[in-house]
């Protein structure tokens, strides 16, 4: 498989086995494989189309307002979510309040839609939080905290939703108390160890669980042509889950397949696995430069199904109002604003701060470099090195 088919897999407009309802211009035209989801889809209303759209494009701007700050070096690191809008919002919108998700490093929208603040995402790119949000707080909609070594967060989500079955918190008929667990990694972490462990484990215990991959075509430098000779969501079918492919530059696609694919997870029907066909359009980080190793040509086909105007064209087919959309651009501009004045005034951190949280309690050891530190900083002239 040539890197060029593995770009274009799932992605062409004669493809039968990805659910797709928006072609790239926006043109409401479902393939074979969304006809099982349509009913749903035609049930969503106006306002909720339009919030598909207002999610996309406000964190877009937040996303590039994070991007710049971290140039200006007010952040140490950001991986940016140019252009993975629709697969997110989809998927978290499709969420129910009790579920639990567990985001890689990426997910900036899925974090806001379940009410993390995004600030403190702002938090741990800078380095002043050793995890950014408690996931405990029920302000935070059951968001867990991101993970920054690849896919060990599908071994965290697993063994959440094994637990789940040991206290019989799904799979009980009752939709509105059942919980279920979604978790989003790359493809990328996808050859990595600890996801098959994750989903040898999910098939097992038929945990409440969703494996979200996020295929972005590029794992950093190396494309997914090199990390697998079949498509990605087979490899869940080796598992024995439920694994669908879908077009994850359309938000309604990503939302109706991940609906459905919680709704079984959570009446006891075990793990389901969703390919998003989508791609990054900016870099992976930004310590990275795409411009190395990956063609212009790339880069433009993919802009042209970029997921924001998909959605607007069709939006606007559907007779949404300059006023609309006037409103979202101002609702992100006030985002961008707001993210930039209260990053640049968030300081940094006392230099004893990284002696907190190594030992549940005082250690010895912990004390004796604490004064060490101490010390040195006193050598210097003026008591600071």
């Amino acid at each position: 498989m040539t890197d060029a088919t593995a770009t274009d897999a799932g992605t062409s407009a004669t493809d039968t086995t990805t659910v797709r309802f928006l072609d790239a211009d926006g043109t409401f035209a479902p393939t074979p494989a969304a006809e099982r989801y349509r009913e749903a889809v035609d049930g969503l209303s106006d306002a909720d189309l339009e919030t598909f759209y207002r999610d996309m494009a406000v964190i877009r701007a937040f996303d590039v307002q994070a991007t710049n700050l971290q140039r200006q070096g007010q952040l140490a690191l950001w991986p940016p979510s140019y252009g993975q809008e629709a697969a997110q919002v989809g998927s978290a919108r499709a969420a129910r309040a009790q579920d639990h998700l567990f985001p890689s490093y990426r997910e900036h929208v899925v974090t806001k839609i379940r009410g993390v603040d995004p600030i403190d995402i702002v938090r741990v790119m800078r380095g002043l939080s050793h995890g950014g949000w408690d996931p405990s707080d029920p302000k935070n909609g059951n968001t867990h905290i991101y993970t920054l070594v690849l896919g060990s967060q599908t071994l965290h989500a697993t063994g959440f939703g094994m637990g789940l079955v040991f206290d019989g918190r799904c799979g009980t008929g009752d939709p509105e108390r059942d919980e279920a667990v979604i978790v989003y990694y790359g493809d990328g972490a996808s050859s990595q160890g600890d996801v098959h462990e994750a989903m040898v484990f999910a098939a097992s215990y038929r945990t409440p669980e969703v494996f979200f991959l996020q295929n972005n075509q590029w794992a950093i430098s190396v494309p997914v042509a090199t990390q697998s000779r079949s498509p990605l969501y087979r490899r869940g079918e080796g598992y024995g889950m439920p694994s669908i492919r879908i077009d994850g530059n359309d938000v309604l696609a990503s939302w109706a397949v991940t609906r459905a694919a919680l709704d079984e997870a959570r009446a006891g029907e075990g793990p389901r696995a969703i390919e998003a066909m989508t791609y990054r359009l900016g870099a992976h980080t930004t310590s990275d430069d795409p411009t190395k190793y990956r063609t212009s040509d790339e880069e433009e086909s993919w802009r042209r199904r970029d997921p924001i105007a998909r959605m607007q064209a069709f939006l606007r087919g559907r007779g949404a109002s300059d006023a609309f959309f006037a409103d979202v651009d101002a609702e992100a501009q006030a985002l961008a604003d707001d993210v930039r004045e209260r990053t640049n005034a968030l300081g940094g951190l006392d230099a004893d701060t990284m002696f907190a949280h190594v030992y549940s309690e005082e250690h010895p050891l912990i004390d004796q470099q604490r004064q060490w530190l101490a010390a040195y900083e006193a050598s210097f002239e003026g008591g600071q090195a």
